[in-house]
């Protein structure tokens, strides 16, 4: 029996921006005091919220950020990927076929709202997720918590009236299988430059390579 739900993580599944990000995360750390390139900034802060970054942070340089720090980072994000993000090769035509298999989807991100937007204009799948994303920043508002928390792929399975055991969610960090799996979901991994390791480690039932892999799955 298919799935009912199908959850997508954004970055790194459908939207290439991780890249994006991480240049502009390494730029502001290193002008704060924490040196780093887009290569390390990536490894240290793939797949988390801003939210979840701020105490490394401050860890790291000893004191506390300003107030501000938070928000004007989520700007220069914002701007970056609205400029730069880039389609996972596929990502158009996986989303088409799902809608015509007839199965249901959602999209779920430790991004923001803002930075979702920005990345689906810029790649042109704005008019296919429109009302299907669920961010971090949503249920951070309604008190609850970014992934690797399970919160966001719940509020994805409960906005389609669908029961967690009957989704499969598609995933390419370690928090993001973390939390799928939390939630009680079957999730697979997505990992098309090798590293599908710690995937399974985390908890994943296979690793894909493809994304239209994921179609073998849903008979």
């Amino acid at each position: 029996m298919p799935p009912e739900l199908i959850i997508f993580d954004c970055d790194g599944v459908l939207i290439d921006s991780e890249g994006v990000a991480s240049l502009v995360i390494s730029r502001e750390l290193t002008g704060m005091g924490w040196p780093m390139d887009a290569d390390e900034a990536m490894h240290t802060f793939i797949g988390m919220s801003i939210a979840d970054m701020v105490p490394m942070i401050e860890a790291r340089l000893n004191r506390k950020l300003h107030d501000t720090w938070r928000p004007e980072l989520a700007e220069k994000l914002v701007v970056a990927l609205g400029e730069d993000s880039k389609l996972i090769p596929g990502a158009d035509t996986l989303l088409t076929r799902v809608n015509e298999l007839g199965i249901d989807w959602r999209v779920a991100s430790n991004s923001s709202d803002e930075e979702m937007a920005v990345k689906f204009a810029r790649t042109g799948l704005l008019p296919l997720t429109k009302g299907r994303t669920h961010s971090a920043s949503s249920v951070i508002a309604r008190g609850g918590r970014p992934k690797p928390a399970p919160d966001v792929f719940l509020a994805a399975a409960a906005s389609a009236k669908v029961e967690p055991a009957r989704c499969i969610v598609l995933e390419d960090s370690r928090l993001g299988v973390t939390g799928a799996v939390a939630a009680g979901m079957t999730c697979y991994g997505f990992a098309p430059h090798g590293g599908g390791e710690m995937l399974l480690d985390a908890g994943a039932k296979a690793v894909f390579s493809d994304l239209h892999e994921i179609f073998g799955v849903l008979a």
